[in-house]
C-alpha cells in the first residue's frame, strides 16, 4: 500500500536541504582530506613556514571571494548545476559543454580519486603502523568506501543529508583534536619551529601557483550549495548565510590547525610525512595516535558524500538542458533520487583510484577546475551588465568578482610554467571537447544514431525505474 502511494506521488527532487544541512554540506565538503594532505604540498611549493601560512590565509580569503560570487549567482540564477549552469546562462553553450566534458572526464574523477585514496590510507593507518599500509589494500578500501556512498546517494536524499550533518561534526572534532594540543604547546613557549619563518633561500616563485592549488584544494567545496539550488529551502536567504558562516569557520580552523602542525613538527617532518595529521598525533598526543586516522578517514568519507551528492545534480541539469544523454535527467519513481546520474561516476573513479598517484592527480584536475571557476565568476560580471534591471537579494561589490576572476586566470596561466606536463594534459582534455560539441551537440544527431540511443534509454529507464521529473523546480 505504501509502495503504491509513493508511486502515485509526482516525481521531482524535493526541497529537503535546510540551512543546517546546507551548512553541513559546505563544512563537510571543505574539511576533507585537504587539510590533512595539503600542508605538505603548500609547504613544499611555498618554501617556508611563514609563507605557507600566508598562502593558507590567502587561499581562505580567495575562497571567500569566490563563495560570495557564487552566492550572488545562486540568487540570480534559480537552477541547480553550479559551475555548469552559471557558465551556460552567462557565457553560452560551448564553454558550458567544455566544462562538463572536463568535469566528467578529468576534474571530478580525479578529485574523487584523491579523496577516496586518502580515505583508504587513513582508515588502514592504525592497523599497519608503524609500517605504511600496502597499496592494493588502500585502493580496495578506497573503492569500498566510494561504493558505499554511491549506494547511499542512490537510495535516499534524506539519509545522505543526515550522514553529511553527522560527519560534519566528526570533521570539526578532528580539527579540535589537532588544534587544542598544538595551542597548549604554543602557549608553553614551543616557538622554535617559527624562527626564521620567512626563509627566502628556499623560495621559488614559479612554484607558488602549485602551493595555491594545494591550498585551494583544501578549501574546495565552498561552491557546493550552488549545485543543489533547486533543493534548498529558502535559497535566497540560506545560500549567502550558509556560505559566509561556513567559510569563516573553515578559515579559522585551517589557520589554527597549520599553526598546531608547525608547533609540533619541523619543516622536514612535514615534508617527509605521508600523513601529516598522524605524524602530529605521534609526537603531540600519543594516546590519540590510533584515533586521529579514523577521524580523518571519516572526514574524507563525508567529503566523498558531498561530492557525489552535488555532481550528480550537474549531470542531471546538463541532461535536462540537452547537453548530456536524456537518461541522466531522470529520477527514481519511489526514491526520488537522480539514480542514473549518481551511478555514472562509478567506472571513471574506479579506474583513477586503481592507477592514479595522489599528488599528480591534484595538479591534473586543479588547472581545469580553476579555469572554469574563473569563467563562472566572469559570467557574474557579464550577467550584471546584460541584466541591470534584475534585483538580486544578495549583491557583492564589483571588485570581488573582478579580482577573483583575475587571480584565478592568472594562477591558471602561471601553472603552465610550474607543472607543464600535467597542465598540458588537463588543457588537452578540455580542448578535446570541441569536436564532440560540434559533431554531437551543435549538430543534430543523425537518425542512425538517434534510434539506438532512444532504444537503449527506454530499456535502461525500465530497468532502473526512472522517469523525467514531473514538476518544474526552477
Amino acid at each position: 500500500m505504501g509502495k503504491d502511494k509513493k508511486e502515485q506521488e509526482p516525481v521531482f527532487l524535493r526541497k529537503k536541504i535546510t540551512l543546517l544541512r546546507a551548512f553541513s554540506l559546505l563544512i563537510g565538503s571543505m574539511i576533507g582530506s585537504g587539510i590533512f594532505i595539503s600542508p605538505k604540498g603548500v609547504l613544499k611549493n611555498s618554501g617556508s613556514v611563514g609563507l605557507s601560512l600566508v598562502v593558507w590565509f590567502a587561499c581562505g580569503v580567495l575562497s571567500m571571494f569566490g563563495a560570495l560570487c557564487y552566492a550572488e549567482l545562486g540568487t540570480r540564477i534559480t537552477k541547480s548545476g553550479g559551475h555548469y549552469i552559471y557558465i551556460l546562462e552567462t557565457l553560452g553553450r560551448l564553454p558550458s559543454f567544455l566544462f562538463l566534458w572536463a568535469e566528467f572526464f578529468a576534474i571530478r574523477p580525479a578529485n574523487s580519486a584523491v579523496i577516496s585514496l586518502a580515505f583508504g590510507s587513513y582508515m588502514l593507518e592504525p592497523f599497519f603502523a608503524p609500517c605504511a599500509p600496502p597499496v592494493p589494500a588502500v585502493k580496495l578500501v578506497s573503492l569500498l568506501g566510494y561504493y558505499m556512498i554511491l549506494a547511499l546517494n542512490s537510495w535516499s536524499v534524506t539519509w545522505s543529508g543526515q550522514l553529511q550533518t553527522a560527519l560534519s561534526v566528526v570533521k570539526l572534532l578532528a580539527l579540535a583534536l589537532i588544534i587544542v594540543p598544538g595551542m597548549m604547546l604554543l602557549a608553553q613557549g614551543h616557538t622554535e619551529n617559527f624562527e626564521d619563518a620567512f626563509d627566502r633561500q628556499s623560495l621559488v616563485l614559479d612554484k607558488l601557483p602549485l602551493a595555491f592549488y594545494a591550498g585551494m584544494f583544501a578549501y574546495s567545496g565552498w561552491f557546493q550549495t550552488s549545485f543543489v539550488r533547486e533543493e534548498l529551502v529558502r535559497p535566497e536567504r540560506n545560500i549567502p548565510l550558509a556560505v559566509i558562516v561556513s567559510v569563516i569557520t573553515v578559515i579559522v580552523g585551517y589557520m589554527l590547525t597549520n599553526v598546531s602542525y608547525y608547533t609540533v613538527l619541523e619543516t622536514q617532518d612535514v615534508l617527509a610525512s605521508p600523513a601529516v595529521a598522524v605524524s602530529f598525533a605521534q609526537q603531540a598526543f600519543k594516546s590519540l595516535t590510533s584515533v586521529i586516522p579514523i577521524l580523518v578517514s571519516l572526514s574524507c568519507f563525508g567529503t566523498m558524500n558531498g561530492g557525489i551528492f552535488t555532481f550528480s545534480r550537474t549531470l542531471f541539469v546538463a541532461s535536462r538542458e540537452g547537453q548530456w544523454p536524456p537518461l541522466f535527467s531522470m529520477i527514481h519513481i519511489r526514491r526520488h533520487t537522480p539514480l542514473p546520474a549518481v551511478m555514472l561516476m562509478f567506472p571513471l573513479v574506479t579506474t583513477m583510484v586503481c592507477i592514479g598517484d595522489i599528488y599528480h592527480l591534484l595538479n591534473f584536475f586543479s588547472f581545469s577546475r580553476w579555469l572554469f571557476i574563473g569563467l563562472a565568476t566572469l559570467g557574474l560580471i557579464v550577467h550584471r551588465y546584460r541584466h541591470p534591471e534584475l534585483q538580486s537579494p544578495f549583491k557583492v561589490p564589483l571588485f570581488i568578482p573582478i579580482s577573483f576572476t583575475i587571480i584565478c586566470l592568472f594562477t591558471v596561466a602561471m601553472s603552465f610554467y610550474s607543472d607543464p606536463v600535467n597542465i598540458s594534459i588537463g588543457c588537452t582534455i578540455v580542448l578535446s571537447g570541441f569536436p564532440v560539441y560540434y559533431l554531437i551537440i551543435h549538430k543534430q544527431m543523425s537518425a542512425c544514431f538517434r534510434s539506438p540511443l532512444y532504444y537503449l534509454t527506454h530499456k535502461l529507464q525500465l530497468l532502473l525505474e526512472v522517469v523525467q521529473q514531473e514538476i518544474k523546480t526552477y
